[in-house]
């Protein structure tokens, strides 16, 4: 494991390779796309019906508007950003491979058709299987977060930092829903047992049903902690930039910088970066 005391750290600054974008170049012309983007698909979220819902395997659906939502969203982006591939939860991705916008058109579709209120729309942006750019819409809320690698993150115009809770008792700690699909049983095993370890180490436990919640709301100093045992980049992605920006420590159980090829994600403030990785991994295998 590395230096748990490093993982607090920043990633250097990372630039965007874009041959051409409609309007101009550059990551602030790349933001002001993806705040734009966002917007028409929280707006969609807003007003539409869930409409007719498919079963994507065990427990696991999408809604008529996740794919409406998710074509919209791609139309729009590649119109603006056409040498810019684009990555979909519901449909897969197209385009340049090396520069790929990652969207996640519902997040929290359970809580959606339920009429729940934490559900949210998220986008964001890879270089070189470096995540860049994150923006996460949680309409029902009306909150908006963005950052951008090395320039902060922001709630509208109030940049966002994480709390500065220094010991693992007086977190608040959000996990990740309960695994569904192939293997869940045994996946499920070890997200109790995490589950437990938690409850008889920090103060609250949180599972509100969207990472993109969690990793917006770390970032903003609500709650100290973010784990989740599983690595889908439109739900990971987005939140890892904002929550990094805002002073996270975002790293693998192994300890390494989250990166797309990471197998989990724990994100939680410095003051307890050390702390929190080792109840994580007393208890989480590498391979989670």
């Amino acid at each position: 494991m590395r230096d748990a005391g490093r993982i607090g750290g920043r990633p250097p600054d990372a630039g965007v390779e874009v041959a051409a974008c409609k309007g101009g170049s550059g990551l602030a012309v790349l933001m002001r796309i993806a705040l734009d983007a966002v917007a028409v698909a929280s707006d969609m979220m807003r007003r539409r019906v869930p409409g007719i819902v498919t079963s994507k395997g065990d427990r696991d659906m999408a809604s008529e508007l996740d794919i409406e939502i998710e074509r919209e969203v791609k139309r729009l982006l590649s119109e603006r950003t056409p040498h810019i591939g684009i990555l979909g939860e519901e449909e897969g991705g197209s385009g340049n491979p090396e520069t790929t916008w990652v969207l996640d058109p519902i997040d929290g579709t359970a809580n959606f058709l339920r009429g729940i209120p934490l559900c949210g729309v998220t986008l964001g942006l890879i270089e070189h299987a470096r995540p860049t750019l994150g923006v996460i819409s949680l309409p029902f809320l009306n909150e908006t977060y963005s950052a951008l690698t090395g320039q902060g993150a922001f709630s509208g115009r109030r940049r966002l930092a994480v709390s500065r809770t220094s010991k693992v008792e007086d977190a608040i700690a959000a996990i990740g829903d309960y695994a569904v699909g192939p293997g869940a049983e045994e996946k499920n095993i070890v997200r109790v047992a995490l589950t437990g370890r938690l409850a008889a180490t920090v103060q609250r436990i949180r599972m509100v049903g969207t990472a993109a919640a969690d990793l917006a709301w770390l970032a903003t100093g609500r709650i100290d902690a973010s784990i989740t045992l599983s690595n889908h980049p439109w739900d990971m992605l987005a939140g890892a930039v904002i929550a990094r920006e805002a002073g996270a420590a975002v790293v693998d159980t192994d300890g390494s910088d989250y990166t797309l090829k990471s197998s989990s994600l724990i994100a939680c403030t410095p003051g307890i970066a050390t702390e929190m990785l080792r109840l994580v991994t007393s208890v989480v295998p590498t391979s989670a």
